[in-house]
């Protein structure tokens, strides 16, 4: 279930809520143009992004020196 996760990514690898809802959605609509007709994709957009977050595959930009990570 999504709820569960959010406090242990916040505890562990992200810092706010703020930043982890920017995260992964902004990895959501990454995945979600990604996919063509000929690969569905097997999960949700926002599922597949949250699994990547707390596998530690999404981190938090520096601020400072990746301006435009976004």
């Amino acid at each position: 279930m999504i709820l569960y996760p959010m406090e242990e990514l916040l505890q562990d690898k992200i810092g706010s809520r703020y930043e982890l809802v920017n995260l992964v959605a902004h990895r959501a609509r990454e995945i979600a143009r990604e996919e063509t007709d000929e690969e569905p994709l097997t999960e949700k957009p926002v599922t597949m992004a949250l699994n990547e977050a707390r596998a530690g595959k999404l981190v938090v930009p520096d601020t400072e020196t990746d301006s435009a990570a976004f």
